[in-house]
Order: C-alpha cells, then sequence, then structure tokens
C-alpha cells in the first residue's frame, strides 16, 4: 500500500467524521491498517493479539486478510461489539492475560496515551509476541494538534486547562480526562524505549497518516512532536 498524498486526504477525512459517524471511520482506519500490516507480514493463519482493540474493527479488518484475532480490553462494555464468540478478552494492558510468546502480532492502536505506563505496555506487548514475530504500535503524541483528543487544541496550555475549559464549555467533563485517561506521551519517548528494549529490534517508525515523504520528519527532534500526529512503531521480537 502506498502511503501517498490522496491517502492522508482520505484518512484526514474520515478523521473528521469520528464524533457524528465513528463507525465509517474506524471500518476506514482499520482497513488501511490491515493493508499496512500486510505490506509487512502475512496474516493468513497468523494469531494477531488487538490490545484495547474494544468494538473490534481492527480485529474484523485482521480476519478479512486471513488472521485469527483476539482483542484484549479493560472495559467489558467495549467488548460486547465483538461479533466472534471468545474473541474478547478482559484485561488489563500493563499486564495482558497471555502466555510468553504466544501471538505471531500484536496490535495497539491509539491506546498507550490512555495508560499511566505507556512502557509497560509497550514491554508486555513485546512479551506476548513469538520470537522473529511482529509488534505494530501506534500512538498519538502530546504535542501533536490532536494530543489532547477532544480538547484539543487546548492541551497546549496544559491538560488541566483544557480539560477545565472543555467541562466549562460543553457542560459536562472530557471523556479522555489528562492524567486519569489520557497520558502525555511522546515521539522521542517512543524511540527511545524501541532502541533500548532488549528483547524487541525496532524495524521502522513512521507518521501514521502522513506522506510517505514525511517520513524523514520523525528523525527531526522537537519538530516531529508537533508534525508526526500519531506514531508507529513496527518491531521485531528478538530470540
Amino acid at each position: 500500500m502506498r502511503a501517498d498524498l490522496a491517502r492522508s486526504i482520505r484518512l484526514f477525512r474520515a478523521f473528521r467524521t469520528e464524533q457524528a459517524k465513528p463507525d465509517a471511520y474506524y471500518t476506514t482506519l482499520a482497513a488501511d491498517t490491515a493493508a499496512q500490516l500486510v505490506d509487512r507480514v502475512s496474516l493468513v493463519g497468523a494469531t494477531v493479539l488487538d490490545v484495547g482493540g474494544g468494538p473490534g474493527y481492527f480485529a474484523d479488518a485482521f480476519r478479512r486478510a486471513g488472521a485469527r484475532c483476539v482483542c484484549v480490553d479493560v472495559d467489558a462494555g467495549e467488548l460486547t461489539g465483538q461479533g466472534v464468540p471468545g474473541s474478547g478478552v478482559l484485561g488489563s494492558a500493563l499486564e495482558l492475560p497471555l502466555a510468553d510468546g504466544s501471538v505471531d502480532v500484536c496490535f495497539s492502536s491509539n491506546v498507550l496515551e490512555h495508560v499511566p505506563d505507556p512502557w509497560r505496555m509497550a514491554a508486555e506487548m513485546a512479551r506476548v509476541t513469538r520470537e522473529g514475530g511482529l509488534i505494530f504500535l501506534a500512538y498519538t503524541n502530546w504535542l501533536s494538534p490532536w494530543g489532547g483528543h477532544e480538547t484539543s487544541p487546548w492541551h497546549y496550555l496544559g491538560g488541566e486547562h483544557a480539560a477545565r475549559r472543555y467541562a466549562r464549555v460543553h457542560g459536562r467533563q472530557p471523556k479522555n480526562r489528562y492524567g486519569r485517561s489520557l497520558f502525555p506521551v511522546s515521539v522521542a519517548h517512543g524511540l527511545r524505549w524501541a532502541r533500548s528494549a532488549p528483547d524487541v529490534e525496532l524495524v521502522d517508525a513512521f507518521p501514521r497518516y502522513l506522506p510517505w515523504w514525511c517520513r524523514p520528519l520523525v528523525k527531526v527532534p522537537v519538530v516531529r512532536e508537533f508534525v508526526t500526529w500519531n506514531l508507529v512503531l513496527v518491531l521485531r521480537k528478538l530470540g
């Protein structure tokens, strides 16, 4: 799949409908993500773990590509959307309820920024992946335009300020509350963890939604924190 400008425009157009038409947006994003994975590894017959997969948009896309997919989510209500019996497992991303080396591919989309110990979650993803298996970890970095999620762009003035402003304007607390269900993660921290973790090899790091010619931005300190928007780390599990 070529990450060209047309693809980026298509994804950002879909993103604009996330609140009003979440099914359409997440179905589009899941299909695009499955295509990214298939470019790197065959999913036919592969066991894929979706960490924080909730309703199962990504799992459905992976199954269409031939994978056996299981979702782990901390919210039982989210797992009710799973259409395949036994495919949803209740559990924490910080302590995945799977054995060491039990999956071929471990995947997570935009969950890392919602856990208080993100690199523990990343280490757990590595633990449950078999030797030679692939880890695909995507997250929204805090200083990107959507780093504060629905409180953006006011998160640039501080997470607490953004949350208070949202509550004042909308008359309710934001779903993603800074310091409780939304935590600041950076591109720099992700790259540092990926390069220092003893059991993984960093295969690739790139901006998820941007065209291929934006990939060098990930190498530029400071700038990458604002323009990357969403970082993908692709890692190979070492023996």
